[in-house]
């Protein structure tokens, strides 16, 4: 049988998360909510943002895209399944300021367009900016490796390595 090739999937069930967002990487821990600062969602990185526009960290198909466009669900082909979630209160702002280029089933590739944000009127509107990277099926994952980027580039710069 033949296997898809997955760009970024190592044969070691192993999968490579590109960053989702220009901006500076900071430790999970460090992000001014508790959900995501004491993993209970589960593990992961956040991003400062540069800009409002957010790529797919990896190749894989989306799970779930939020009513409310403020988080997008992506799983990949080793099954890890990861969140982004744009700032933190943002849920309240309705959708206001947000604005998505994909659905549920779609296949997304490294790099592609996924929504884009209103940056300033997120940092007006919201509690912060700061956008956590979670890998929200961690129970299932043997490792989550964290690279240490500071600052990265949208699609490009490595942020996580995730085992299966």
């Amino acid at each position: 049988m033949f296997k898809k090739f997955f760009k970024n999937q190592n044969s070691d069930n192993s999968i490579t998360i590109f960053a989702p967002i220009d901006g500076e990487m900071i430790q999970l821990e460090e992000v001014p909510d508790p959900v995501f600062s004491e993993k209970m969602m589960g593990d992961g990185v956040a991003c400062k943002p540069a800009n409002g526009k957010v790529v797919s960290p990896v190749q894989g198909k989306i799970i779930q895209v939020f009513p409310t466009k403020h988080a997008i669900g992506i799983r990949t082909e080793n099954g890890a399944e990861i969140l982004i979630h744009i700032g933190l209160e943002t849920v309240n702002l309705k959708g206001e300021g947000f604005t998505v280029y994909v659905q549920e089933g779609d296949v997304v590739n490294t790099g592609e367009k996924l929504i884009t944000f209103d940056k300033d009127m997120i940092e007006e509107k919201a509690s912060s900016t700061i956008t956590p990277v979670i890998i929200t099926n961690t129970d299932e994952m043997s490792e989550i490796q964290k690279l240490g980027k500071n600052n990265v580039e949208a699609g490009k710069d490595e942020i996580l390595v995730v085992r299966k």
